[in-house]
Order: C-alpha cells, then sequence, then structure tokens
C-alpha cells in the first residue's frame, strides 16, 4: 500500500462489524485498514499518512474519546467519523465539540457512512494541502535577507514604496530592487497573493 495513498482506519472491538466494514470499503475501491483496539491503532499509526478515522466510541480499555484526546495531543489532524450506539450520542457530541469530523447513530446505512468518509477524506486532503503549502511559505521567506524581509514585512501592511523607503532610509529604487526580489523568491505572481501567503503563515503558527 502506497503511503500516499489515503487510507481508511476502522478502529472497532466487534469483529462483525470490522469484516462488513472491510468488504463495504474493498468494494468501493477504498484502501481500509482494521483494528480491534484503541492501543492497536495507536501502535502502528503514522501520522503524516493520509486518510480518515472510523472509530467507535465505546470499546474495551481506551474509549473513541480519548483516543481523539491522544491524536490531538500528538498533534494529529486526521479526520474522524464516530459510530456510536443511542445511549453514546451525547459522548459523540462531546467529541464534536473536541475536533470529531462527524458522527453517525447505529445502525446506518452504508450510503451513509461511506459519503462521511468520502467528505473526511476530502477534509485530509485540503487540511495537508494547506499544511504543504505554509510549510514552502516558510522555507521561502527563511530564505531572505534581513533588508528582504524588512521590505516584505512593510510592504504586507500595505505601506508603498516611497514610505518604505522613508522608514529603513533607502532610496526608492533600491526599495523596488528588494520588492522584486522578495516577489520571486516568494514565488508570488501579485501582490494580493503575496499578503494572502503571509497572513495565512501569521495566523497559523505553530502555538
Amino acid at each position: 500500500m502506497k503511503n500516499g495513498t489515503p487510507t481508511v482506519f476502522v478502529v472497532d472491538d466487534d469483529d462483525a462489524v470490522r469484516s462488513s466494514l472491510r468488504l463495504l470499503f474493498k468494494s468501493y475501491g477504498l484502501d481500509a485498514v482494521m483494528h480491534a483496539s484503541a492501543d492497536e491503532f495507536l501502535a502502528s499509526y503514522d501520522i503524516s499518512r493520509p486518510g480518515c478515522l472510523v472509530l467507535d466510541v465505546r470499546m474495551p480499555g481506551l474509549s473513541g474519546p480519548e483516543l481523539q484526546q491522544r491524536l490531538n495531543a500528538l498533534g494529529a489532524t486526521i479526520p474522524i467519523v464516530f459510530i456510536t450506539g443511542h445511549g453514546d450520542v451525547p459522548m459523540a457530541v462531546e467529541a464534536m465539540q473536541a475536533g470529531a469530523f462527524d458522527f453517525l447513530q447505529k445502525p446506518f446505512r452504508d450510503d451513509d457512512l461511506l459519503a462521511r468518509v468520502q467528505r473526511a477524506l476530502a477534509r485530509d486532503a485540503s487540511q495537508r494541502a494547506q499544511l504543504a503549502a505554509r510549510r514552502d511559505t516558510r522555507e521561502r521567506v527563511a530564505t531572505l535577507t534581513p533588508r528582504e524581509r524588512d521590505v516584505l514585512d512593510l510592504v504586507v501592511v500595505g505601506k508603498a514604496n516611497k514610505v518604505i523607503a522613508a522608514d529603513l532610509g533607502l532610496s526608492q529604487r533600491t526599495v523596488e530592487i528588494h520588492r522584486a526580489r522578495v516577489m520571486e523568491k516568494m514565488d508570488a505572481a501579485s501582490l494580493a497573493q503575496l499578503v494572502r501567503m503571509v497572513l495565512d503563515l501569521e495566523q497559523n503558527q505553530p502555538r
């Protein structure tokens, strides 16, 4: 199985449920990996592997919400679809508040689960693309000289070249050269794109 292929991870202590879900996902051409417990899943989980998690709420050992807490602590962004019995709905709602993607009450229709899984996989792909873009932006910012970084910071807050030149004690022509180099190094096609890239990076700095 290729590492870049999205995988549906299923964690459920019920053998029959795992067997039926394995067949269901296989019939729709989805790669699926089954685990009988949260601990078994954690022992082999690779945070870099794309996919989503179909997770039972109530299990022996670590419960579904407890596994979710462990994953949150690891910084994992894998979308979680909880499957829950009627009495576990309040727990599932709490899990949604903690960042779960969706939940589905048993008994459920195969089509309902598949629809949620497809949306969860799309969310994961989108999140990973955003993270990759931010990583690329961060690496590009790191290639700027200190003076280019000064110019970038002032351009992003909307200052004109003339004002930047006065602020930094440079000629306007020198600012124009620095600005052009910043645009080139950041691979920004327009000022608007440059501003979006930098603001997105600042708003999503690791805490």
